[in-house]
């Protein structure tokens, strides 16, 4: 090919800063509110819950933090056990388990990349108790919402949707993180916006977000000393932090149409290769495009065999495999990574319980086994991105 190394990485997804941001952090530090209180915070929650159509948003440290706000607010006990999708970050799962819940995993479907509603149903009748289901949408890409809500609401469960990566989809025309009771996005360094770190949990009930807002300050209850009444946590976005998002926010539209636009340019460049980008509803939904991905046809992969902490792949002509092109896009110093691995194939949750659909295979791992994530900063550039696709497309030869 004759390319040589990037003088600077291109990276996965970094945060796109652009000036706004710290005007706000400014502010902060100017009016002295530098903790878990002032404009910023107050700001985002106003903003946030305006522009994605809920009644309440409650700005937080992170996006575990939301879940685990969520969790607690659904009622989940010890020894609850909650239905979850299977291919997912493990923060999506945790705070289950924080609570004492038990996860079982919900595999899934080649049309969203997100949880099956069949074996969502198939999950139901095995157990038929369980009244908590935590969705995700993922790497952006909305599920199949209305599917799973009937689903859910047929056997008397809620919904709590991590949405922490589709900041901006929409479904049927309605952002994400409304969908369930209740809903979590976050704010960490590689999402679609950024304030480095923290995360939301989104309601329309506002006894819930009180609740939260409660907790997460350590449940300190309105007297003249320190008073504490139920468990609490440190979970409240700073206001600084709060300072980026706000300054983020703005930009949300044109990050998810630079972010479209490299998802599209990967799809024209790979016409011809053994491939498909992650897919989605493209009468139903707008992603987005958080990263793009791929999966590798099963005939044109070449073999490869990943232990528990390291892969190698075999060459063979005119295939590829997962293993084989990240190794490469490393050597030209590009990031890539392997799609999540689901959470039924960690050690940590080796022995929970895991629900395919009746008919099929296991989804989750085909798609581990095949796919990848695709360098999609935002401020790659064309011709940088022209040079990764060469690349690729090397790896088949």
């Amino acid at each position: 090919m004759g390319y040589t190394p990037f003088e600077n990485k291109v990276w996965l997804a970094t945060p796109t800063m652009h000036g706004e941001e710290l005007e706000y952090i400014t502010q902060a530090y100017e009016s002295n509110w530098m903790s878990t209180a002032g404009a910023n915070i107050e700001e985002v929650e106003r903003i946030i819950s305006e522009k994605l159509g809920c009644k309440y948003a409650v700005a937080l440290s992170a996006g575990t933090a939301a879940l685990h706000m969520a969790v607690k607010l659904a009622g989940v006990k010890r020894g609850d056990k909650v239905f979850c999708s299977d291919m997912t970050f493990d923060a999506t799962v945790n705070p289950v388990v924080y609570e004492g819940g038990v996860p079982i995993f919900i595999d899934t479907e080649y049309d969203t990349w997100n949880m099956d509603p069949k074996a969502l149903e198939r999950a139901f009748e095995l157990y038929p108790d369980v009244k908590v289901v935590v969705l995700v949408h993922l790497y952006g890409v909305p599920g199949k919402i209305d599917e799973i809500r009937e689903i859910c609401d047929r056997h008397g469960a809620i919904i709590i949707e991590d949405a922490a990566e589709s900041l901006g989809a929409t479904y049927k025309g309605v952002q994400t993180g409304t969908f369930g009771e209740f809903n979590c996005i976050s704010f960490n360094g590689n999402k679609i916006i950024t304030g480095s770190s923290g995360g939301m949990m989104l309601t329309d009930s506002e006894e819930a977000a009180q609740k939260a807002r409660k907790w997460s300050t350590q449940s300190r209850e309105p007297a003249p000393w320190y008073q504490h009444e139920e468990l609490g946590y440190n979970y409240r976005m700073s206001n600084v932090i709060a300072g980026v998002v706000r300054g983020q926010i703005p930009h949300l539209e044109d990050h998810i149409a630079r972010k479209k636009a490299i998802y599209e340019k990967y799809k024209k460049g790979f016409e011809g290769l053994p491939v498909i980008m992650n897919p989605y509803d493209e009468k139903n939904s707008e992603p987005n495009f958080w990263l793009s991905c791929m999966i590798i046809d099963k005939e044109a992969m070449c073999r490869q065999t990943r232990g528990p902490l390291a892969a190698q792949f075999f060459k063979e002509p005119g295939r590829s495999c997962p293993t084989e092109i990240l190794e490469t896009l490393e050597k030209y110093n590009v990031e890539g990574r392997p799609v999540w691995k689901p959470m039924h194939m960690q050690p940590i949750y080796a022995n929970n319980a895991f629900v395919c659909a009746a008919d099929s295979v296991d989804v989750g791992a085909d798609i581990f086994e095949r796919g990848l994530c695709l360098p999609s900063d935002i401020k790659m550039t064309d011709d940088e991105q022209e040079i990764i696709i060469d690349i690729i497309k090397s790896c088949f030869d």
